[in-house]
């Protein structure tokens, strides 16, 4: 009989977690969701459920490690093993470096790269011992170069490759597998909830966002992704090509990106 697969999602309540959970759910798997929301989780779960999958609810803050901690807790002695990690929760920025307060950049390293890493070390010895697992990790085009008004968010970004492409190389022999995935503008929430120089929320769609491609695509090219083992992923409509221009020819990234307005 085969194993049914179990997969941990964070940020599931919506977005890509969300759209991905929806992807993956069917007869068969495991699927743990968690979200600081649990009336949002619990709608997602509902159409997860529909689709045959069985569906646990996790509810913590990344933000906050006692929390964290409990979460790896509960799936290690929940469940057999992990076969799936998708590391997704996050938060964004809207806001000039120069007018950004350390304690407001601090938050969003907490949130964006400290959370992760700090869950994915800890449930790293679990996954290990029970023989493997893949490590999906939702980074952004911002974690391959800089970007207007996006600084502890790209540096956030950034510190996730650095992170995880080390534990890729570290724990290949151990059968761990990591896909860092680099989306461009996705049309979801994510510049609603954006964080101001304030800490307040930036409260309004933009209109890259808007106009982005659809979060249910990204989850369809993720799980691709992993089910064919890639590294990077970088996915988008015409706003790919900047990865590859900063790397080809940088002269005309730069000269593109400081025509871009950074909320559109």
């Amino acid at each position: 009989m085969t194993k049914s697969k179990i997969f941990w999602i964070t940020g599931a309540s919506s977005g890509i977690g969300e759209a991905l959970a929806l992807q993956w759910a069917k007869d068969g798997i495991q699927l743990i969701l968690s979200g600081r929301n649990h009336d949002q989780l619990e709608k997602v779960a509902e159409g997860c459920r529909n689709r045959g999958a069985e569906v646990t609810l996790l509810v913590f803050d990344l933000s906050l490690p006692v929390e964290v901690t409990a979460a790896v807790e509960s799936v290690r002695s929940s469940f057999p093993r992990l076969d799936i990690l998708v590391n997704n929760g996050g938060i964004s920025q809207r806001s000039l470096l120069i007018d950004t307060p350390m304690e407001v950049a601090r938050r969003i390293m907490e949130v964006d790269f400290w959370g992760h890493a700090g869950l994915t070390r800890q449930i790293l010895p679990f996954m290990i011992k029970s023989g493997g697992g893949h490590i999906v990790v939702v980074s952004s085009m911002t974690g391959l170069f800089g970007f207007p008004q996006r600084s502890a968010y790209a540096a956030a970004k950034h510190a996730l490759h650095g992170y995880f492409e080390t534990l890729r190389l570290e724990h290949f022999r151990d059968n761990i597998r990591v896909t860092m995935v680099c989306p461009g503008m996705v049309k979801t929430n994510i510049s609603i909830h954006s964080l101001t120089s304030s800490g307040g929320e930036h409260g309004l769609m933009d209109k890259g966002q808007q106009e982005g491609v659809s979060a249910s695509c990204v989850a369809k090219k993720i799980v691709k992704a992993v089910s064919n083992n890639r590294k990077e992923i970088i996915i988008g409509k015409k706003d790919v090509i900047m990865p590859y221009l900063k790397r080809y020819v940088p002269w005309l990234f730069y000269q593109i990106a400081r025509r871009v307005n950074p909320l559109g």
